[in-house]
């Protein structure tokens, strides 16, 4: 058998681990979060797998970066849907 090369997502759990020393003195509430950034990396996967860039920790900070702007479109959507509520309640 040949030797295969790590996937993306080998590079990325290998990048988690590193950060294990990191994530550990986090408060206890913040530590959640820290992890949430790793699943949204994990989530774009396939992406970063088919980029193949040199640093996968690249890849990862846009992977987070795309998956803070999808929540922050979600909360701005849901907040413009309560201010026109209030507004047409106030008519």
């Amino acid at each position: 058998m040949g030797r295969t090369n790590p996937t993306y997502r080998d590079a990325i759990r290998v990048v988690e681990r590193r950060w294990e020393d990191f994530k550990r003195p986090l408060r206890r509430r913040d530590q959640p979060r820290f992890e949430r950034l790793f699943e949204y990396a994990h989530a774009h996967a396939d992406a970063g797998g088919y980029l193949n860039h040199d640093e996968p920790l690249f890849p990862i900070l846009v992977a987070v970066d795309l998956e803070q702007e999808r929540r922050l479109d979600e909360l701005e959507d849901r907040i413009a849907t309560v201010e026109t509520a209030l507004e047409s309640n106030r008519e």
